[in-house]
């Protein structure tokens, strides 16, 4: 398996949306949910079964302390329990106030359960993250982004009294990443991304990733400086006393410097690791730290001058009259390569998937419809760890799901957490895997899938025919437990 794990080197718009959807178009979706297969089969060494099928898109899942998974759809908006044992769904809760848009990447997001919830009588809390329309008139949109506390009342299986702890967050059509963790210190983790800017249909909109917050906008609660970052909050929404001071302002702004990061995990040890999608290589796999910039978009991957420049359209005094490509850099088209980047505080990933060479043609004629689904990257759209001693050889590992490969990536940790090993892929199909939650005993693991866009087939070559859209899927180890040498 090709993977980079290189030791760090030193050194008030109107979107065109209706253009843009169609390049995110993700199909048509199943409004209806319900149980999926009773029939199971093998797939190295796991059993594999649908339990739950007809979800319109499932975009987060996590094992709750009920036993049940919790699931969140983003286009219907729905807060779902989905029982582990038949694949039963019970809603929840579906969000009044959500904006949606088909084929586009908005919608209901994140999900955080509370540590405490159902162990003991306070903090029944279930925080979830979404999109909806800060204007509020028939005649114009303000898509925004919001986290919002809910409690959960058991006896009803309801999530009630929703209280909103941050709105009018930065969010867009493309690139909103979205994934919301509760931390082992007590506080909100959010990844916010680059609103898909200086591409495609937005290809003059400026990427702000390396845009940092002034004290007057804090002031303000404008967070239109959020993007490309992740976030902290306290459970309140308000700003930790101890967040990292950026260019002399403290904000919610943790890290700086994303593309779009919709895998976020924290270890047991707690080291926090993120996922990130690149542009056409160097998808990043990073130890996420206090005030580091993760370079975007001046850096895609390792700043090693490969396969990358940042071609700013945004900065182009012609922008409006130019044909956005991917593949030619007009010459009114200001272009900076990685080594040109000095920042300090620069924090290079673990690994990436993939870097290739500067000679890389991105123009395969299998995928000449689609392009982007032969280049060299798998777009990682979600990130767990496996800590249980269930499997052997798997002790201490990140699990990496892939959209448009339909696999999950295994990545061993070293002992001290800050570097991988060699990736394996897992349980290929063709299908866009969204997210994956593993069970307490560590010998299930649940994956969701999309319930359309475009994948990958058996020749690599693109295709919108899913095998199990809109879907959780369950791997189950079937071999034997791990003694305590494979554990270690």
């Amino acid at each position: 398996m090709l993977i980079d794990t290189r030791a760090p080197t030193p050194t008030s718009r109107r979107l065109r949306v209706g253009a843009l959807l169609a390049l995110l178009a993700a199909g048509a979706l199943i409004g209806c949910t319900g149980p999926g297969d009773s029939t199971t089969s093998t797939d190295g060494g796991f059993a594999r079964r649908v339990l739950a099928r007809g979800l319109a898109n499932p975009w987060e899942v996590t094992w709750g302390p009920d036993g049940h998974l919790w699931v969140t759809e983003k286009t219907a908006g729905r807060v779902n329990r989905i029982s582990v044992t038949d694949g039963t769904v019970q809603t929840a809760l579906t969000v009044g106030d959500l904006m949606a848009t088909p084929n586009a990447q908005d919608g209901l997001l994140g999900l955080a359960l509370h540590p405490d919830l159902l162990r003991s009588t306070a903090h029944q809390y279930v925080y979830l993250a979404y999109t909806y329309d800060a204007d509020g008139s028939a005649t114009a949109t303000d898509r925004r982004a919001k986290i919002v506390q809910y409690t959960y009342r058991e006896s009803s299986h309801q999530l009630v009294d929703p209280v909103d702890l941050i709105t009018r967050l930065p969010a867009s059509v493309d690139h909103d990443s979205g994934r919301l963790i509760y931390g082992p210190d007590g506080t909100l983790y959010y990844t916010i991304g680059d609103q898909g800017h200086n591409q495609y249909t937005l290809w003059c909109e400026p990427i702000e990733a390396q845009r940092l917050p002034t004290q007057a906008e804090v002031r303000g609660r404008d967070w239109s400086a959020y993007v490309g970052k992740i976030l902290r909050l306290n459970p309140d929404g308000s700003i930790p006393s101890d967040n990292p001071v950026l260019g002399g302002v403290r904000s919610h702004v943790y890290t700086y410097g994303h593309r779009n990061a919709q895998g976020i995990v924290f270890g047991p040890d707690g080291k926090l690791y993120a996922s990130e999608q690149g542009p056409k290589s160097d998808d990043e796999v990073n130890l996420i730290q206090s005030g580091r910039n993760y370079g975007w978009p001046m850096v895609a991957g390792y700043k090693d001058d490969k396969s990358y420049v940042y071609g700013n359209w945004s900065a182009a005094s012609d922008c409006h009259s130019l044909r956005y490509s991917d593949f030619v850099i007009p010459s009114s088209v200001p272009t900076r390569t990685e080594s040109s980047f000095t920042d300090a505080a620069f924090a290079p990933p673990l690994a990436t998937f993939y870097t290739v060479s500067s000679d890389t043609s991105f123009q395969d004629r299998k995928c000449a419809a689609s392009y982007f689904i032969c280049w060299p990257t798998i777009t990682p759209s979600s990130l767990d760890i496996y800590t249980a001693g269930a499997v052997p050889g798997w002790g201490n590992s990140l699990l990496v799901t892939s959209l448009k490969g339909g696999a999950v990536y295994r990545l061993p940790l070293s002992a001290d957490g800050r570097s991988v090993g060699e990736a394996t892929e897992l349980w290929r199909s063709v299908n866009r895997y969204r997210d994956i939650a593993v069970s307490p005993d560590g010998r299930a693991i649940y994956v969701a899938t999309d319930a359309g866009g475009l994948a990958r087939d058996s020749s690599g070559a693109p295709t919108n025919r899913l095998d199990d859209p809109g879907a959780i899927i369950e791997f189950r180890y079937t071999g034997p437990r791990a003694g305590p040498a494979a554990s270690a």
